[in-house]
């Protein structure tokens, strides 16, 4: 008998050295000048950053003897204000079983809170709600939203247990950094300067008088944490939505843009004219000089070829439209992929695939805003029941519980002619009651009163009438 033995040599353990090229607040910086979108701010970062490859990227590149015009689209801060306009403008409900809430919604402004946290929480990633008291501005809590490079997190087991606010001073050419320390019912504020030590409170003016630990009744912290995505990269800090490669997408598009319009301007009609045939000044017979807009032209000797005719030729060069925008487009598609659909930002390209291919691509949108709102509706109520307790504890009462339910409305839902043909039909194959139909057409748009009344009209127009039922006493 022969036996054929396979032997098998497990591999060798490799060890790999890999080196980030960024931190975290250098990608929290890229990702808001992205989102500012300034050509010369762009331009100095990249051209300072220090990343493998990054000197052969559009904004990273610094030509030594051309002068090439860098132009930004602005797509990124459009992306980032369109889908927080969206999310803030679907905010339906906010049920609060406190009547003291109606005040103080007005007096912190809370629509155009949640707007401005849905945007910086996409483009910096994270961020936190900090809560404060100051009654020399207002007799209310003072709430406001601050961005992931100036918050830290302290976490146990993935839970946050404070969060830490940073704010620079400048006091007579030396930087202060305050890190104020949110944890359940303390607040904790401590000031270092440029070199690392501590020094007292009153060392910037607009930090005397504040208490170095505050110490406030109710098990809650003054400051809700909110994250839209986890990132892989940093574990506890958010993502943004320019990370992940978006920034090279950005960089690409930009490129095709400047390359287009330097073709463009490379490409204007050009008059060749002959020495003799320049206009001349008519008192002193000397060559007019050129201008952009009244006589542009290129000066040429005269032919040594005998037999032809001194003539001025008018040359356009051959630009290919079609390469630049079948480039910009299918950039600018890498640039949205994952994020928000082309019909959304009102971009036309009905040219590049069918009308139902749109409205599918449109649940790109809707993906994208459900995942918003679904941790708003998380984040929110903890913020509105932090505030109620801490308004409850500037009245100097005890802070209570509250029950707060957030809600935001359907995002993309069919047309109303849409909507009324569906029910048709459903109703004339007899398979939806008139309640449901009335309840799918108006949908949250009318109340519950409304729509029983107009049940009963429906119903008494088709000769349904609803009638008690008769009792023998009555017939007797």
């Amino acid at each position: 008998m022969i036996r054929n033995w396979l032997n098998v040599i497990p591999a060798s353990e490799q060890t790999f050295t890999l080196m980030e090229s960024t931190t975290f607040d250098t990608e929290v910086m890229r990702s808001k000048l992205w989102y500012r979108g300034d050509s010369d701010e762009l331009l100095q970062f990249f051209s300072q950053l220090n990343k493998y490859g990054q000197e052969t990227s559009f904004w990273g590149s610094v030509p030594i003897n051309e002068k090439i015009r860098k132009i930004h689209s602005g797509l990124p801060a459009i992306i980032a204000d369109t889908l927080a306009y969206i999310v803030s403008s679907d905010l339906d409900t906010v049920d609060v079983n406190r009547e003291e809430w109606e005040e103080l919604e007005k007096a912190v402004d809370f629509q155009n809170i949640v707007k401005q946290s849905v945007v910086d929480t996409l483009v910096c990633g994270d961020g936190a709600f900090k809560i404060s008291v100051d009654t020399d501005l207002s007799p209310y809590p003072i709430v406001e939203f601050v961005s992931a490079d100036k918050v830290e997190y302290e976490q146990s087991r993935g839970i946050i247990t404070a969060v830490v606010f940073k704010t620079i001073y400048n006091v007579k050419h030396k930087q202060y950094i305050l890190y104020e320390r949110y944890g359940k019912g303390i607040i904790e504020s401590r000031l270092f300067d440029d070199n690392g030590s501590e020094r007292p409170l009153n060392t910037v003016p607009e930090l005397d008088g504040i208490e170095p630990v505050l110490n406030f009744d109710g098990d809650y912290i003054m400051a809700v944490p909110l994250k839209f995505y986890s990132s892989q990269k940093y574990p506890g800090r958010g993502k943004s939505i320019f990370s992940g490669g978006k920034s090279d997408c950005f960089d690409a598009l930009d490129e095709v843009i400047s390359q287009w319009w330097d073709a463009l301007r490379m490409g204007r009609v050009k008059q060749y004219i002959p020495e003799s045939m320049i206009p001349k000044n008519p008192y002193s017979g000397t060559p007019l000089s050129p201008n952009k807009f009244g006589n542009d032209y290129i000066s040429t000797d005269a032919p040594l070829v005998e037999g032809v005719p001194q003539k001025i030729e008018v040359v356009q060069p051959d630009i290919k439209y079609e390469a630049f925008v079948s480039s910009y487009t299918n950039a600018m598609l890498m640039c949205l992929q994952g994020l928000v659909s082309p019909a959304t930002l009102g971009i036309d390209v009905g040219k590049m695939s069918s009308a139902d291919a749109q409205r599918e691509k449109k649940d790109v949108t809707g993906n994208t805003r459900n995942t918003i709102t679904n941790t708003l509706e998380k984040a929110l109520p903890r913020l509105i029941e932090a505030i109620l307790k801490t308004y409850d504890n500037m009245l100097e009462k005890e802070p209570k519980d509250c029950d707060v339910t957030v809600s935001f409305g359907e995002y993309g839902s069919p047309a109303f002619d849409s909507r009324v043909e569906t029910i048709g039909k459903a109703a004339s194959y007899g398979i939806m009651s008139v309640e449901t139909q009335v309840a799918e057409l108006w949908g949250s748009s009318k109340d519950d009163e409304w729509k029983a009344a107009e049940v009963e009209r429906i119903k008494s127009q088709k000769g349904v009438e609803n009638l008690s039922e008769p009792s023998f006493a009555e017939d007797f």
